[in-house]
């Protein structure tokens, strides 16, 4: 399974550097020297990461193959991949890939269905799982322990304890 691990925002400087918004938890392992990053579109990679350095809270990538601005913003947008193979366990119950979720049935304690989740998104704060309602209409909830206390894998299901007004929005 490919996870994208970053996104490159846009080019930085003149000399080939791109900032990224990072996506994965190890940002250490998966951006460091001589790593290489597949890329969704594929045709725009694979990458070797020659530097990185943050800046303004933002990870600044220099790869091999981008020998300047103008390279750099081809990349624009450009998903940076790595296989999940390469990736190692936390030993966090809690710790959930994004495509084991997709797919799992939502639905509330009493087992009333909500629909299934679709997508998980990550914007700044707690991630959201999407939801497609029974009826078609998305349902975005907070992706947080006390919204979602249960994750069942084996049984397909995520069970979701909406706070009042939620399930309404």
């Amino acid at each position: 399974m490919r996870l994208v691990v970053g996104r490159v925002a846009r080019a930085h400087g003149i000399g080939g550097e791109v900032a990224v918004d990072v996506r994965t938890d190890d940002p250490d392992g998966r951006f460091a020297l001589g790593q290489v990053l597949e890329t969704d579109p594929a045709d725009r990679g694979p990458l070797t990461i020659e530097r990185t350095r943050w800046h303004s809270g933002r990870l600044l990538v220099l790869f091999a193959q981008v020998p300047d601005r103008t390279a750099a913003e081809a990349l624009r947008g450009t998903l940076l991949v790595a296989d999940s193979s390469t990736s190692t366990a936390t030993g966090d119950d809690d710790d959930f890939w994004d495509h084991d979720l997709v797919g799992l049935r939502a639905e509330t304690a009493d087992g009333a269905a909500l629909g299934v989740v679709e997508d998980v998104l990550h914007p700044p704060g707690a991630p959201l799982l999407a939801l497609r309602r029974p009826d078609g209409a998305e349902l975005l909830v907070p992706f947080v322990r006390a919204i979602v206390p249960t994750v069942d894998l084996a049984a397909g299901r995520v069970v979701v304890t909406p706070p009042d007004g939620l399930l309404e929005l």
